[in-house]
């Protein structure tokens, strides 16, 4: 008959065979998900091709020419002079860069206009021009003076353009 070392051999054969089993399967999953990731690719790839022969084709000079020439009285279309182009360092700063006004300098000389305006005026008539003033001053108080770009020095290396690239 069998002995108790025969049947610690059969259910060792046994796990073995369902991990073995497992594992397999797992490996076949990984598999699927494999080649399912690599058709998603290569229609992403095709699909890139495609869009960069469609814009070679929508940004032919020929077409863009004739476009123009179709549509030159709606559009009123104007060349690029070459001293429109700025370099990047040329631009002005972000909004979170601008430095923010100091506001009680514009509550101070609210006040003071309110004081003067209320002076000759009547109590109605005071109480709308400071109410006016307010809002006038609440308005200065907001406005941020615009940034100026840094004048583009001669010594520069002048026949340098900086480029991008389209990367693929």
């Amino acid at each position: 008959m069998l002995k108790t070392s025969d049947l610690v051999l059969i259910g060792v054969m046994t796990a073995t065979a369902a991990v073995t089993y497992t594992i397999k399967h797992r490996a076949e999953l990984k598999l699927e998900e494999v080649r399912r990731l690599e058709a998603e690719i290569k229609l992403e790839k095709d699909t890139i091709d495609l869009l960069k022969a469609d814009w070679a084709l929508q940004s032919q000079p020929n077409r863009l020419e004739r476009l123009v020439k179709a549509y030159n009285e709606e559009l009123k279309l104007q060349p690029t002079e070459s001293t429109a182009l700025v370099h990047a360092k040329e631009l002005p700063m972000l909004k979170s860069e601008v430095p923010v006004p100091d506001v009680t300098e514009a509550k101070v000389s609210a006040k003071s206009a309110t004081v003067a305006s209320a002076k000759g005026a009547t109590e109605a008539s005071a109480k709308s021009a400071t109410v006016a003033n307010a809002k006038g001053a609440q308005a200065t108080a907001k406005v941020q003076p615009i940034p100026m770009p840094a004048p583009r020095g001669e010594a520069e290396d002048a026949d340098q353009i900086e480029t991008g690239s389209v990367e693929e």
